[in-house]
């Protein structure tokens, strides 16, 4: 091939064109210049614009993978904080529902316990308060234990009342506690007095009627006796202070076959329910002694003292 007809121009990839500091410079003066425009005219505003809202939907999809991670974070950390302190409320609330039902039980008590005291006052004889712990073992029985015994100065035959009545009789008395014979227990008896008529007679415990009651035996059939009685201590065993109350009188059933009525008593005191209990002093020990005879004055000589 002659030399003539070679072609003598560089191929594309080795046309470097102008110098790169003459780029620089062009395109430092253009960047100047737009820069004063800019600041001058305002001309790159609309320019900024319309890019930005070209570029908006681009931007909104390229930011949703850092939001979901951000926010998703968030999520779970509320979630979790919402779930403790939902726990944290229904505790509150369990604990605020066992609260209102205790303030019942409370209330309940604190009347109880105050007419107690208001039973108390109008007794003179010293008493020790007591707490019922549980009834006794013996089903045929009608029996509760209390947590006052000998140590606490408790003893036998000691009367045990509660906020309405006369409850029971201390039986047995152990160092630490003490067996108390309720009124309606069928081998307990108790002198009574009716408030109305003035009447004495005796209470005997009755076992067999659902939560205990007691009868009034060896009553004539034409005695003075209406439902609604109320029946109180005599006093004149040497045991139950007076004028303490006892029983109700329920029922009167007269019979024209038998000489004697048949009269059930409801008991004034919590016989089935009785938490708080006083103990009293047995009369007894309230009774000052026989004293003692004196000795005959001897007689002087003459029959004169």
């Amino acid at each position: 091939m002659p030399l003539g007809t070679l072609d003598r121009n560089p191929p594309p990839f080795f046309k470097q064109g102008p110098s790169a500091l003459s780029k620089l410079m062009v395109c430092s003066a253009l960047a100047l210049f737009l820069m004063v425009a800019d600041t001058k005219f305002r001309i790159g505003q609309p320019l900024r614009s319309v890019v930005g809202t070209v570029l908006y939907p681009v931007q909104w999809l390229a930011m949703r993978p850092v939001f979901l991670a951000r926010y998703g974070g968030q999520y779970f950390e509320s979630l979790s904080s919402a779930q403790t302190s939902e726990a944290g409320a229904r505790a509150k609330l369990a604990l605020q529902s066992q609260r209102a039902n205790q303030v019942e039980q409370l209330a309940l008590e604190n009347e109880r316990l105050r007419k107690l005291l208001q039973l108390r006052e109008r007794v003179t004889t010293p008493a020790i308060a007591a707490e019922v712990l549980y009834d006794a073992a013996d089903p045929y029985t009608r029996k509760v234990i209390i947590d006052k015994g000998l140590t606490q100065g408790i003893q036998a035959g000691s009367p045990v009342i509660d906020e309405s009545g006369v409850l029971g009789q201390v039986t047995r008395v152990l160092p630490l506690i003490s067996e108390v014979t309720l009124v309606t227990d069928r081998e307990h008896a108790i002198p009574v007095l009716n408030v109305r008529t003035g009447a004495r007679s005796v209470a005997y415990g009755d076992a067999s009627t659902h939560g205990g009651s007691l009868e009034l035996r060896f009553m004539a059939g034409n005695a003075d006796v209406k439902a609604g009685d109320l029946l109180t201590t005599s006093g004149v065993d040497g045991v139950y202070p007076p004028g303490l109350p006892v029983a109700k009188v329920d029922k009167v059933e007269r019979r024209a076959d038998s000489g004697f009525a048949r009269i059930a008593c409801t008991p004034q005191a919590l016989v089935e329910g009785a938490r708080h209990v006083m103990v009293l002093k047995p009369m007894t020990e309230q009774i000052p002694p026989r004293p003692a005879p004196e000795d005959p004055v001897p007689l002087k000589k003459g029959g004169r003292k």
